[in-house]
């Protein structure tokens, strides 16, 4: 054996014999509704707690508990057959997190028994709760009222992931920052979401008035990604001085560290909201690759909230309202705020109000079922790919994810119009792409 050779096995016996000592030290601890409680404070960094199904009803605190970067604490329930159902309990939320990092939590469901309690909640009196992974959750019972919220920050957050779940019916599906701008929530992923049917907002994501001053928090510009989500209000929602956007989106910092932190969102599919916008946001927002349908009202507001839209970029949409399609308000316009609106399809009683437009398709809701293969159905059977090819001049694609593909996930054409490639034959239906969405 020559030397190179000899070198390269060691190396390979090496790696071998870490990884063989690192999944020794990690533990998978097997517990049930009678002991898990017991195991959760002894838990370290790599651990797998996995949970028997069955009816838990004591609650899951994670309390001053921490894994380490690719070494996370895992809590799990069995993927299948038979699940591990937390019961919610008067007075503590279900999932608790109090000074706490790097934890997965996955195939769990969360029923909330219509208590006022939610199903995920980042204590208000920690210091932090940050690289939290809540994958595979079902939480449903959560809708007591508009304040219930199915996953919730108060603490300073950031790093999470929130992928793969299902929430129907609560309160409020997702609250993440604080009401004034305190403890905010920063750099997360928001992913393959079913949220459907919420009192007030789907989602929203709390305006930031600074960064706190705790540990590890992160201080280079950070972004915040939503993408392939469905987000519903379909039915259920709250009217009157009530009514919430689906998605409502605050702004970075005003100054000082966070000021250039942004919300890339893509790749979403809004539906229905009888009393609001299916989106509205301030800051600063890249929104493109995105369905919008609502025949109810509105679609896209970007417009004051407590600050004002700054840096926007909205494109590669289809848009299908019966009020306003793309509508953008400011307060005041600096040199330093753009806000271009290109290269959307926008059928509404109102295509499209500011910004700077640029080879955008408008039309009215009645003028859809010219260029769009099914327009008026409902999902699955709704379908709004186009029926010929729809272009304008070739666009210069900023440097975003998957910006060079369409809703599809099919390369784009970068003078397509609206969120579809109509260049490519379609050989099925792309809103039957929101099953790619759902929870797998």
């Amino acid at each position: 054996m020559n030397f190179s050779v000899r070198c390269g096995v060691i190396g390979i016996i090496g790696a071998w014999l870490m990884l063989q000592a690192a999944t020794l030290h990690a533990e998978v601890i097997q517990a049930d509704p009678g002991n898990y409680r017991a195991q959760l404070v002894s838990l370290k960094a790599g651990d797998h707690l996995q949970l028997a199904s069955g009816d838990y009803y004591r609650g899951l605190p994670l309390h001053n508990l921490a894994g380490e970067a690719g070494k996370p604490i895992v809590i799990a329930g069995p993927a299948a057959p038979g699940r591990a159902i937390f019961h919610a309990r008067a007075g503590a939320h279900t999932v608790s997190l109090l000074n706490a990092a790097y934890i997965e939590i996955r195939n769990l469901e969360l029923d909330g028994g219509n208590l006022p309690v939610d199903g995920v909640r980042a204590e208000g009196h920690a210091q932090f709760a940050h690289h939290i992974t809540l994958t595979h959750l079902l939480i449903v019972g959560h809708g007591n009222n508009q304040q219930t919220v199915a996953i919730s920050t108060k603490c300073p957050a950031w790093g999470w992931v929130i992928r793969d779940n299902v929430i129907r019916g609560a309160g409020t599906g997702m609250y993440l920052g604080n009401s004034d701008g305190s403890d905010p929530f920063i750099g997360g992923v928001i992913e393959y979401n079913l949220i459907t049917d919420t009192l007030g907002y789907n989602l929203q994501i709390k305006h930031q008035i600074g960064r706190p001053n705790v540990p590890d928090i992160p201080t280079m510009p950070q972004q915040t990604v939503i993408r392939y989500n469905v987000f519903s209000k379909a039915e259920n929602s709250s009217a009157g001085g009530l009514a919430r956007p689906n998605v409502l989106v605050g702004h970075a910092p005003l100054s000082g560290l966070g000021v250039d932190d942004r919300y890339l969102v893509y790749g979403n599919f809004f539906y229905r909201n009888p009393t609001e916008a299916l989106f509205q946001g301030e800051g600063n927002i890249a929104f493109y690759n995105n369905v919008l349908v609502n025949p109810d009202g509105d679609a896209l507001h970007i417009q004051p909230h407590h600050d004002q839209p700054k840096r926007i970029w909205i494109a590669y949409n289809t848009i299908l309202a019966s009020g306003d399609g793309v509508r953008i308000l400011t307060r005041v316009d600096t040199l330093a705020n753009v806000r271009d609106v290109t290269h959307n399809l926008i059928f509404a009683g109102r295509p499209l109000t500011g910004g700077t437009q640029l080879d955008n398709r408008i039309g009215q809701p009645g003028q859809a079922a010219l260029l769009l293969r099914r327009p008026d159905a409902v999902p699955p059977l709704l379908d709004l790919s186009p029926l010929k090819s729809l272009g304008g001049a070739a666009a210069t694609l900023p440097d975003l994810p998957d910006v060079a593909n369409d809703y599809a996930g099919r390369p784009r054409n970068a003078a397509d119009i609206g969120a579809f490639n109509s260049d490519v034959p379609q050989r099925r239906n792309p809103m039957a792409l929101i099953s790619r969405m759902l929870p797998r």
